[in-house]
């Protein structure tokens, strides 16, 4: 009999985000609810399964501030309740904090996965960014105290979470797993001259490397193209970059769904997104895109930052610089995109890698049985409490 798993984001969800859904509807043991504070973003969703712990349009700000802030309404716990969860399993750290509460309520284990931002980022330059994240860095040691399990993207980001305070022994390396499945590459498509990026448009994602790059690359390979998938903050900044140094053959796609990020691999010949940590401390927790890459046969070329060597094999799979060297990221596209046995070899060990260590089916069934032992330890936890009573 499958039991009942709610997985928590504040929104459901932002375009980024659809591996969370891929992740719950992979699992075999427990049925999935997403339960959040607002329907924010495309990504679609088991309606019957979606949840909202506000009561509607007219009191939703309020509701979802006084949730965030201060503590959930008793409707919120209750509504939690109603589901029967086994178990809560929280993306990004902030969000963990918001429902802690509910989850220590209903006496219900809280498993929280970290994925960059929130244990990279300096405690100074998230409390400088709202009073949301100035919340969550006070509420962290509770965090800390009352959470089951803490998941971690890579070990990167597990030993940034360790220097944090967080318990060694409750802090687990799960990588997000691929549908390589979906992400398998159609060999009658024929491979362009194209690198592609798939990012959001922020400065730690670096596409502004990769642009003064390109504009080497195109000395050499004048009909290379890129295409540039993702939205943000700096779109028209690197717009008007592409202009003024006069790049040809760039696109930029704005967000896409999967099936056509999926579309845009099976055309390109190199993967790059140029991650960079920037001052505020945040870097590139994994780089679930990396691995998505390398499941359709696209060789990387990217820099050695955070999580990436953990994503991408230096030397077997793709090409890692030292983080800022976009001229070396230049010679690292220019020479995939000049030696077709080289990047034959890559396509092939890259699509192989990640069938071996980043495979949605294997990665379920791995968080399933740290599921099982969340839910042991607390069956433990309880017998002895009554014990010592």
């Amino acid at each position: 009999m499958r039991r009942n798993l709610i997985v928590y984001r504040d929104d459901l969800l932002f375009p980024s985000e659809s591996f969370i859904r891929t992740q719950g509807e992979a699992l075999k043991s427990f049925r999935t609810f997403y339960v959040g504070l607002r329907r924010n973003g495309p990504v679609e969703l088991p309606e019957d399964r979606v949840v909202l712990l506000t009561s509607g349009p007219t009191r939703a700000k309020f509701e979802r501030r006084w949730f965030t802030w201060k503590e959930p309404s008793r409707t919120a716990v209750r509504t939690v309740d109603a589901l029967q969860p086994a178990l809560i399993h929280a993306h990004f750290g902030p969000d963990a904090t918001h429902i802690l509460p509910v989850a220590r309520k209903l006496q219900v284990p809280l498993v929280v996965t970290f994925h960059g931002y929130d244990v990279t980022t300096s405690d100074l330059a998230l409390s400088e960014e709202s009073l949301a994240l100035r919340l969550y860095v006070q509420r962290r040691d509770s965090l800390r105290q009352a959470g089951t399990a803490f998941l971690c993207v890579s070990d990167f980001i597990r030993q940034k979470l360790i220097a944090k305070g967080f318990p060694e022994e409750r802090a687990h390396v799960h990588y997000l797993g691929v549908d390589t499945r979906f992400f398998n590459p159609d060999p009658s498509v024929i491979r362009e001259k194209l690198v592609l990026f798939v990012g959001r448009l922020v400065e730690n994602k670096g596409c502004a490397f990769l642009l003064r790059a390109m504009r080497l690359v195109r000395e050499t390979h004048p009909d290379a193209e890129l295409a540039i998938i993702g939205d943000g903050p700096l779109r028209a900044q690197l717009e008007h970059m592409t202009k003024e140094m006069r790049i040809g053959h760039v696109r930029f796609l704005g967000t896409q769904p999967p099936e056509i990020i999926r579309h845009w691999l099976n055309r390109a010949s190199v993967f790059c997104v140029p991650s960079i940590e920037i001052p505020s401390g945040a870097s590139e927790g994994f780089g679930l895109v990396f691995a998505e890459a390398q499941s359709m046969g696209v060789p990387v070329a990217s820099f050695k930052t955070g999580g990436i060597p953990e994503a991408v094999a230096d030397g077997r799979t793709g090409l890692l610089m030292s983080p800022g060297d976009w001229c070396g990221l230049a010679a690292q596209i220019d020479l995939l995109l000049s030696s077709p046995e080289l990047w034959k070899r890559f396509s092939v060990a890259g699509r192989e890698r990640v069938i071996r260590y980043f495979d949605l089916a294997k990665q379920s069934a791995t968080l399933e049985q740290m599921y099982e032992q969340c839910l042991w330890s607390r069956q433990l936890e309880q017998g002895s409490a009554a014990q010592c009573k």
